[in-house]
C-alpha cells in the first residue's frame, strides 16, 4: 500500500500565521506539523508517500523532506492548483498509485493512542473495500459523520450535517483498495463545489465493503486547523514527551525501529541535530543499541 499526505489549502483559520507559509510546516511543539501524519503512515508500514500541496508551498516540503532516502523511504510530490475537495487527492495521485491500494491522511491531523500501530497495520493489509475510523466528539457538525444501527452496522454517512445522526466524526485517515482511483474519478462536485471524501466513502458503503473502526475514549485525535487547536496539540505532545521521555512522531526513530535504516544511519541523522534535544534523543537511541 502507498500513502498520500494532503497538505494543501489556504488555512484561513490560522491567518495571519499562514499568510506566508503552509500550516503543515508550522511547529507542533518540537516538530513540523507534517511529521505527525507522516509518522502515522510509517507506523502502518507504508514506505512510498506522495505529498500534495500548493504551488507556493510544495518547494518547502521538498526542502524539508527530500527524497525520503535517508529514512529508507520514497517521497514524491504533486501540485494541487486549487483545493477542490479531499477525494481529489486520488485523482491527482493516480499516476503515483498505479492501480495499487492507497491510504490518505490529512496534513493537519495528529493521532496518538495505545495499539494504534496494530490498527494501522491491519487497515493497511486490506485487499478489498475501505477502512475508515470513527471518533466520538461533542459537536460533530464540522466533520463527516457516521451513523450506526443498534447492531453496530454502518447505515449512513453525512458531510458536515446541521443535525448529526450520531456523535461519531470521521477523522482524516482513510484506507482504500485498488479501486479507489476509479471510484474517485467517477465523483461529481457536491453543492459546495468539492469532490467530497464522504461521497467516496459512500461508494464503498453502497457496495457493502466499508469497514469503520472506532477509536476508544483513551485515544487522542487532534485537528490542528485553528490557533487554539494548534496550541492544544503542542501542549499535548510536550506533556507526553516530558512525562515519558519517549518522543511522539519521531520519524527517524520509527524508520529505525521498522528496520528501514541502520543504527549507524540513525546515529548520522542524530549528529546533524546534536545541538538540540531532538538530536540528542536520536543519538541516545543509537548509543543504547550499540551497548
Amino acid at each position: 500500500m502507498k500513502g498520500i499526505i494532503l497538505a494543501g489549502g489556504s488555512a484561513t483559520r490560522l491567518y495571519p500565521l499562514s499568510k506566508a507559509i503552509s500550516k503543515q510546516v508550522m511547529p507542533v511543539y518540537d516538530k513540523p506539523m507534517i511529521y505527525y501524519p507522516l509518522s502515522t503512515l510509517m507506523l502502518a508500514g507504508i514506505r512510498e508517500v506522495l505529498i500534495i500541496s500548493t504551488p507556493r508551498d510544495l518547494p518547502v516540503f521538498r526542502n524539508l523532506l527530500g527524497t525520503g532516502e535517508e529514512l529508507g523511504m520514497t517521497f514524491e510530490y504533486q501540485m494541487q492548483e486549487q483545493p477542490n475537495g479531499l477525494a481529489q487527492a486520488f485523482v491527482l495521485g493516480a499516476d503515483f498509485l498505479q492501480g495499487e491500494a492507497g491510504c490518505l491522511i490529512l496534513g493537519d491531523n495528529l493521532f496518538y493512542g495505545q495499539n494504534f500501530s496494530a490498527m494501522l497495520k491491519q487497515a493497511a493489509g486490506l485487499t478489498q473495500g475501505a477502512c475508515i475510523f470513527g471518533y466520538y466528539v461533542k459537536d460533530p457538525r464540522a466533520y463527516g459523520v457516521v451513523e450506526f444501527d443498534e447492531t453496530g452496522k454502518v447505515v449512513s454517512l453525512e458531510e458536515k450535517p446541521d443535525v448529526p445522526k450520531s456523535n461519531y466524526a470521521v477523522p482524516g485517515l482513510y484506507f482504500y483498495d485498488s479501486t479507489v482511483t476509479q471510484k474517485a474519478a467517477s465523483l461529481k462536485p457536491s453543492a459546495r463545489g468539492e469532490y467530497e471524501i464522504t461521497d467516496l466513502n459512500k461508494l464503498y458503503l453502497d457496495e457493502g465493503t466499508l469497514n469503520v473502526q472506532l477509536f476508544g475514549r483513551g485515544f487522542a485525535w487532534l485537528d490542528t486547523g485553528n490557533c487554539n487547536s494548534l496550541l492544544e496539540a503542542s501542549n499535548f505532545v510536550a506533556t507526553i514527551q516530558n512525562r515519558q521521555g519517549f518522543y511522539v512522531s519521531c520519524i527517524e526513530e520509527i524508520a529505525w525501529r521498522n528496520g528501514w535504516i541502520s543504527t549507524e544511519e540513525l546515529q548520522t541523522l542524530g549528529r546533524r541535530l546534536e545541538k538540540t534535544e531532538y538530536g540528542c534523543y536520536l543519538l541516545e537511541l543509537a548509543a543504547n543499541d550499540n551497548k
